[in-house]
């Protein structure tokens, strides 16, 4: 019986679903052959692949056109790598902005754009508390930060995080923490605790003593609670709290 000879398809060239531009370099049959990609990335794949474009580069682009997985130990089954999606979503996805205006002008640090990265100090810096869940903050270290980045970014407990959510759009045209009451003529200070429930601190006169009493209360509130998790969050995240300051223009 006369043996088939396989067909040589070294040296063809195809493209993978974003563009990148890969070379056959090995064939032995559709099976088992390896691709070569223009920035030297060796994979092995079907050739049915190769021609559907449905190799996969780590330098792709893949997350919101700037994240990519890169090259090294971790992968899509990691933690890591749901909390590096969300954070890629909350400053890249247009339809997550529409919904969340507040994170219009956040960005990733290029370092955090290849996953290995990030994953890496997520691995360094992740920390468990029994019974509380867990988020990643890129602003209450530097107030006003827009920029996730290894220096700007701590984890941390989801109700303190609460403490710092601000809701613009419902405030209206008073201060934080200030609304008018419904008689007309006094304004009410009132304070979510962490727990979410609304606290009643007074009312009063002006805007600017509302205001007041509610900053006494807000940054007395957050060292309270800071003190109530020292010696299990960070340092620099227990510091940041105890030095905090409520200003009326947040």
């Amino acid at each position: 019986m006369t043996k088939v000879k396989t067909k040589n398809r070294v040296g063809e060239v195809s493209k993978n679903t974003y563009g990148s531009v890969m070379k056959i370099i090995k064939y032995n049959s559709s099976d088992d052959m390896e691709v070569q990609f223009d920035n030297g990335i060796i994979k092995k794949c079907y050739y049915y692949d190769f021609i559907n474009g449905r190799i996969s580069n780590p330098l792709d682009k893949t997350n919101y056109n700037i994240g990519y997985l890169g090259i090294g130990e971790y992968g899509y089954k990691d933690k890591s790598y749901s909390s590096w999606r969300r954070m890629l979503q909350r400053c890249y996805d247009e339809k997550f902005l529409l919904k969340f205006p507040t994170y219009i002008g956040c960005s990733v640090c290029e370092d955090w754009h290849n996953f290995q990265n990030f994953a890496r100090w997520y691995d360094e810096n992740y920390y468990i508390i029994p019974n509380k869940g867990m988020e990643l903050d890129k602003d209450i270290l530097i107030k006003g930060n827009k920029i996730y980045s290894p220096e700007t970014c701590v984890f941390v407990p989801q109700d303190i995080n609460y403490l710092f959510v601000k809701c613009d759009r419902s405030r209206g045209d008073y201060p934080i923490g200030v609304h008018l009451h419904s008689d007309k003529d006094k304004f009410i200070a009132q304070c979510h605790n962490i727990n979410k429930k609304a606290i009643y601190i007074g009312k009063y006169y002006t805007t600017g003593e509302a205001f007041e009493a509610y900053k006494h209360y807000k940054e007395k509130l957050i060292k309270d609670i800071a003190d109530m998790y020292y010696g299990l969050i960070p340092e620099k995240l227990y510091n940041a709290m105890y030095t905090y300051i409520v200003e009326i223009t947040d």
